[in-house]
């Protein structure tokens, strides 16, 4: 197997993200120093600057698989492999998989993916209300004004955004939670206040938290979090 598939498939980081990690002379197979080409035989010992690489926790009689990933920005949201930077060949799984709904180019941070296709539009229906959470960085001053206005809900492209939560993080950033997923909508809510978005990551969907996973990165979604995220399923 090749050094960069057998990263990927600890779950560590994606494929593109594991020739760079190879190409920094960061990995070894063996003792020796691994190269984009190398290959992984059954026993050899692979180290990630000089530790053991996380072992992927397989989740057994699921028919499906659930992941989430720390999106990093230039990443595109589309199964379009034509496409280039398409989060598809990013995170470069051995099975076929699809984001689930999506996070803008150049925004950051936590988007699940599955092979499951048909619960893909459950999940995304605007009636059952999942939260979104990101941290905003912008260019003007953080005021109680601003945060009223985009909590109160905003019209942008002729249409009123639903009220949401917002919270002041620094003097040039904040919190927002949403409960809808327009397109750019964070961004577009933001200009009609005079301010331009500068930085963007999404950092919870639900009851699932982005927490110490590093951009590029991926893992597999633990039981109790699809429980949360499709009450009342168990077909996984």
């Amino acid at each position: 197997m090749r050094l960069n598939k057998h990263i990927a498939d600890t779950g560590y980081c994606s494929r593109r993200e594991a020739d760079r990690l190879i190409a920094a002379g960061r990995v070894s197979v063996g003792g020796k120093r691994g190269g984009i080409g190398t290959e992984v035989e059954d026993g050899d010992e692979v180290l990630l600057d000089g530790l053991p690489l996380p072992k992927r926790v397989e989740k057994k009689g699921r028919k499906h698989i659930y992941i989430a990933l720390n999106k990093p920005v230039g990443i595109t949201c589309t199964t379009d492999t034509e496409v280039g930077g398409n989060i598809i060949d990013f995170v470069g799984h051995e099975q076929r998989i699809f984001p689930i709904g999506r996070l803008d180019k150049d925004s950051e941070g936590l988007i699940l993916l599955t092979s499951n296709g048909d619960i893909v539009n459950e999940i995304l229906r605007a009636e059952n209300r999942h939260e979104k959470e990101y941290m905003v960085g912008v260019n003007n001053a953080v005021t109680p004004e601003f945060l009223f206005g985009m909590a109160k809900g905003v019209r942008i492209r002729g249409e009123m955004t639903l009220p949401c939560r917002t919270a002041r993080l620094a003097k040039f950033g904040f919190r927002i939670t949403l409960t809808q997923g327009m397109n750019r909508q964070i961004r577009l809510m933001a200009a009609a206040f005079g301010y331009r978005v500068k930085q963007l990551r999404r950092v919870r969907i639900d009851n699932i938290k982005l927490g110490a996973l590093k951009v590029g990165q991926w893992r597999n979604l633990t039981d109790a979090e699809l429980r949360g995220l499709i009450p009342g399923r168990t077909d996984w």
